[in-house]
């Protein structure tokens, strides 16, 4: 039989998820892969974080092997070639002149960064352009008022449309996740946007007393690596869910929880825990990972009038590809 291509899309480009803030102190230096690049992820002594595409230009040393943060760059092992967060060479220390190049244009790639609700966003583009819009910024992340967010990661043979689209998937909650009932909701797309709502009600046992009490699922998808959810109802969550290629078909995974602080010991503690043990666990993300690192992306999938509008989420999704993800190609589904 001919090999099955897993996975026809290329990486999309967009804002992704590359480390926590709080985790890159000033005179960090962490050699990183994503975007199928090998990259170094640094902080200066100015407090900004970069990240720089990993081998030197100068005679190709691995910045993150060795590197070490000098005021406001990043020196290289090898000869002691500088490097700003913005790609260009501060410091050459054994040079009478600086090149030309150096001195009017980056002489490495930096990708944009952005340091939002606690995570460091890096853009990428497969053509080096710049960004095309912005990282949402949902402040409960910093907030003192709320708790110190909970974090969770996975790294398993996929990549984000794929998990993505399973938010659209709605068939799939009865037999991945044993859900009697997927709470019905609207959805709209505007740009690089996909929002949605679910309303719904969870049974509750109180005082050995069934109650009704609402639930609301709010979700924004912001681009290809940025989604966030927030959960109210019996307890409050918000979720960023960032998805974060490695390669075309590796992909790391990362859930990131806050929410109102709780008292220690209490039933609403207990409660918060046990449902971001819930979205995490079996009934939850953990659930879906075995099908996404075994399934392939059918270009053309048989649906039915059941299995949600998945057609229409490929559509939105194309767009964060350079040429579409079969060149100029439309989804479409096979009859």
């Amino acid at each position: 039989m001919p090999q099955v291509e897993r996975f026809p899309m290329p990486i999309p480009f967009g804002w992704f998820g590359v480390g926590y803030s709080a985790e890159l102190a000033v005179g960090d230096v962490r050699p990183v892969h994503y975007f199928g690049r090998e990259l170094v992820l640094f902080r200066n002594e100015n407090g900004e974080a970069g990240l720089l595409d990993a081998y030197c230009p100068h005679l190709g040393a691995h910045l993150g092997h060795g590197g070490k943060v000098e005021g406001d760059s990043i020196r290289c092992p090898f000869h002691a070639w500088s490097y700003r967060p913005d790609g260009f060479c501060s410091a050459i220390p054994y040079a009478k002149a600086f090149p030309p190049r150096a001195k009017r244009e980056p002489l490495t790639h930096a990708y944009p960064v952005e340091e939002k609700s606690g995570v460091i966003w890096a853009w990428y583009h497969p053509d080096n352009i710049a960004p095309m819009f912005d990282v949402i910024e949902y402040p409960e992340f910093t907030d003192p008022e709320w708790a110190e967010p909970t974090k969770r990661e996975w790294r398993f043979a996929s990549n984000p449309q794929e998990i993505a689209e399973n938010g659209v998937d709605v068939a799939h909650f009865a037999y991945v996740h044993s859900m009697d009932a997927v709470p019905e909701g609207e959805t709209s797309y505007s740009g690089v946007q996909r929002q949605s709502i679910a309303r719904g009600h969870r049974t509750v046992t109180v005082d050995g007393e069934e109650k009704q009490v609402p639930s609301n699922v709010v979700t924004v998808q912001n681009g290809a690596g940025q989604k966030y959810t927030r959960i109210s109802g019996i307890v409050d969550l918000s979720l960023l869910v960032i998805a974060t290629p490695i390669e075309a078909d590796d992909v790391e995974l990362r859930f990131y929880f806050t929410h109102p602080k709780v008292e220690p010991g209490t039933m609403q503690e207990f409660a918060t825990m046990s449902a971001i043990a819930h979205v995490c666990g079996q009934t939850g993300v953990e659930g879906d990972i075995p099908i996404w690192q075994n399934k392939i992306h059918l270009d053309r999938p048989y649906l039915c009038d059941g299995d949600g509008p998945i057609l229409r989420f490929r559509k939105y999704f194309e767009q964060f590809y350079a040429d579409g993800p079969h060149g100029q190609r439309l989804v479409e589904a096979a009859e």
